[in-house]
C-alpha cells in the first residue's frame, strides 16, 4: 500500500469517526460508523490481511450495524437536543479518558517493531482462513460462543424496551355523564355538551 493510499483511507476514517460522535440523528452516526469500519476493513485488505479485513466488512459494517439499526428503529430514537448546559463532569471525564487513549497510542507506536521485524517474526501463513478456523473453534470456542448469546440476549432486550403496552382511551366527564344521563341514573348535566345538544 503507497503512502497516498494510506493517507486518504486515514484521513477518511478518521472524518467518519468524528461524524459518529458529532452528529445528532443516530442514523447519521451509524451510517459514519459503517464509513469507518469499512475504511478499516480496506486498509486490513491493503495490508494482505484478507481474513480480517473481510471478517471486518462482513461481521462489523454488515452485522452488528444492521444490529444496531434495527435496535435504533425499534427504540425510535430521536434527534438529541444538545441544548442543555452543564455536564461538566461528563466533559472533564471525556477529556481524562482521550488523553489516556492518546498517551497509550504514542506508547503503543513507540514500541512497535518496524515492518522489517515484523516480517520476520511473523510466521508463514499467518492470518489465514485455515489457521483461523483452527484457532476460532479449538482455543476460542466458548468465547465464540458465549459472544452469539449475548448477540442474541441484546437483540431480545431491544424487543422487550421497544415494546410498549397497549394504552386504553380514557373515558372524559362529559363522555360519562351522557351515559349516566341515557341510562337514567342521573339527570343530564347543564355542562355535558351532549346532553345540551340533545335538548336542543
Amino acid at each position: 500500500m503507497t503512502l497516498g493510499v494510506f493517507v486518504f483511507l486515514a484521513v477518511l476514517s478518521v472524518i467518519s469517526a468524528l461524524g459518529t460522535v458529532a452528529q445528532r440523528n443516530p442514523v447519521h452516526c451509524l451510517l459514519s460508523l459503517v464509513v469507518t469500519l469499512l475504511t478499516i476493513a480496506v486498509m486490513f485488505l491493503a495490508l494482505d490481511a484478507v481474513a480480517v479485513g473481510f471478517l471486518q466488512a462482513i461481521v462489523y459494517a454488515g452485522a452488528i450495524m444492521v444490529l444496531f439499526l434495527f435496535v435504533i428503529w425499534l427504540l425510535n430514537l430521536q434527534s438529541e437536543l444538545r441544548s442543555a448546559p452543564g455536564y461538566l463532569a461528563l466533559k472533564a471525564s471525556a477529556s481524562v479518558l482521550f488523553a489516556l487513549l492518546i498517551a497509550e497510542l504514542c506508547l503503543l507506536l513507540w514500541r512497535a517493531p518496524s515492518a522489517s521485524g515484523a516480517r520476520q517474526v511473523t510466521p508463514p501463513g499467518y492470518g489465514s482462513l485455515d489457521s483461523l478456523a483452527k484457532i476460532l473453534f479449538s482455543d476460542y470456542l466458548i468465547s465464540f460462543e458465549v459472544t452469539s448469546i449475548l448477540l442474541l440476549a441484546a437483540i431480545v432486550g431491544a424487543v422487550a424496551l421497544a415494546r410498549r403496552e397497549p394504552q386504553q382511551r380514557p373515558v372524559g366527564a362529559a363522555a360519562a355523564l351522557a351515559a349516566r344521563s341515557r341510562t337514567g341514573d342521573e339527570p343530564p348535566s347543564a355542562t355535558d355538551p351532549t346532553a345540551r345538544a340533545e335538548s336542543a
